[in-house]
């Protein structure tokens, strides 16, 4: 969500108004082209023009994917450059809708964190968890920074392990354990005067920061283009000449997972899916100065659409939904052997 590139290695005010003028060719995907443009903003130091961006979003809201995130992002924002009132206003206004996406929650709690809040934060991560995660036999991929944050924030309380911190710990997969990583005595020791003291932990900061950073550095994946039934149909009406592309839509799926399982035997790491939809494609072979008829537009269009941050992770995880859009488990449609 939040760009993490250092201020002196990128003009983030030229990136922030690069993506601006990328979400109007492309308005539908507008919403993450704007958070990433707010996320340079705030780097640059542009708050003010960062809570703008969040305010021109929210003015849409009816169109949003994700309205919450939004105004989560926002309160953490404003808190930065002195709205308190505001920011909590905003947070408070976020639990009590109760929002079903863990997001909203993980950015209230630490922008409480970040201000000492501990309490509040942990309260904050611990709603989530509580309406997110219970009855879920496993926690969904996009739910455990709500897990390893509410870790995060009880050890700095001094709180006893619950089922869900042991939970979080069996979910995280670096070599330093979460009790260690979470541990506040760790930063205490940053502060010491014992040069040995001090260079072992610098030592054992920059190892783990080299294993965050090869976990987050992954390039964009290797997209198939996804057709959803309703837009082949669609496409094949208005450009005839891509029938021999598509013959059927149920032959576009099974040449579509046998391509992910064949790239996955060879090797291919990052393997993910895109889905397309007639006007974004016909606006992608605008701005290429071609026809839509043209079938070697398609792989590039793939891989814009997941390099503007729409590809979904190929195979999806375990008891997640088919990337096939049918409703139905992956491993009891296309994920069956």
């Amino acid at each position: 969500m939040r760009p993490d590139t250092p201020a002196e290695n990128v003009d983030h005010h030229a990136e922030a108004a690069r993506l601006e003028r990328t979400a109007a060719l492309y308005p539908e995907d507008a919403e993450a082209l704007l958070l990433r443009a707010a996320a340079h903003l705030e780097l640059a130091g542009a708050r003010p023009a960062a809570a703008t961006l969040y305010d021109r979003l929210l003015s849409a809201s009816d169109t949003l994917e994700n309205p919450h995130l939004v105004r989560a992002l926002k309160a953490s924002n404003l808190w930065e450059y002195g709205h308190e009132a505001e920011a909590r206003a905003i947070i408070d206004g976020i639990r009590a809708t109760a929002p079903q996406d863990p997001g909203p929650y993980v950015i209230a709690a630490e922008a409480l964190e970040s201000h000492d809040e501990l309490e509040a934060a942990e309260a904050t991560f611990t709603q989530g968890a509580t309406l997110l995660l219970a009855d879920t036999p496993e926690p969904p991929h996009t739910t455990r920074p709500l897990l390893i944050g509410r870790h995060r924030v009880r050890r700095m309380l001094g709180l006893p392990h619950d089922d869900w911190d042991l939970l979080a710990d069996t979910l995280h997969s670096m070599p330093v354990s979460l009790d260690e990583l979470h541990d506040p005595k760790r930063v205490w020791s940053l502060g010491s005067d014992n040069p040995a003291e001090l260079e072992a932990e610098i030592s054992r900061l920059r190892a783990e920061l080299g294993a965050y950073r090869e976990a987050l550095s992954r390039p964009f994946p290797v997209a198939i283009l996804h057709w959803p039934a309703d837009e082949l149909a669609e496409l094949l009406t208005a450009y005839p000449s891509l029938s021999a592309e598509y013959p059927s839509h149920e032959e576009h799926l099974a040449t579509i997972e046998a391509s992910l399982r064949e790239l996955a035997a060879s090797g291919t790491a990052n393997l993910g899916t895109v889905t397309g939809t007639v006007p974004s494609y016909e606006a992608f072979a605008a701005s290429e100065g071609t026809s839509p008829t043209d079938t070697t537009l398609l792989p590039q269009y793939a891989t814009t659409l997941a390099a503007r941050g729409r590809a979904v992770e190929w195979p999806p995880q375990r008891g997640a939904a088919c990337w096939c859009t049918s409703g139905r488990a992956y491993g009891d449609c296309h994920g069956v052997a």
